[in-house]
């Protein structure tokens, strides 16, 4: 095992995914995840990617994300709307809800810990 990765999906096939049917508010989203990297205490790292739609989101682990590519919206329902595009960084912290609406097809990289 090497102690330096290159952040980048190469060759690998993603994980094919979408939110829980019953978390979906609009659209039919489908997601595709690249693990790219896990380490002790549950932390996983990769790269996230969406397709237009809406869905509830419900936090329990903590995430730091930065938008690749793409367009979002995620509204707390505490009433905080947060327009995402690349360049923009967000931490989600165990306890978030709200939802996500993909505009554009929305791609992020990001670091998990469980």
């Amino acid at each position: 095992m090497t102690a330096c990765l290159r952040f980048e999906t190469g060759e690998s096939a993603p994980e094919i995914g979408a939110p829980p049917a019953d978390r979906v508010i609009e659209g039919a989203p489908q997601f595709r995840t690249w693990n790219l990297d896990e380490a002790e205490g549950g932390i996983y790292a990769g790269i996230w990617e969406a397709t237009p739609g809406k869905w509830r989101l419900i936090y329990e682990e903590w995430e730091y994300f930065h938008i690749l590519s793409g367009y979002s919206i995620v509204t707390g329902d505490n009433g905080d709307v947060f327009h995402l595009r690349a360049g923009d960084r967000m931490v989600f912290k165990p306890g978030f809800t709200g939802t996500w609406e993909v505009v554009e097809t929305t791609r992020k990289d990001y670091v998990v810990r469980l």
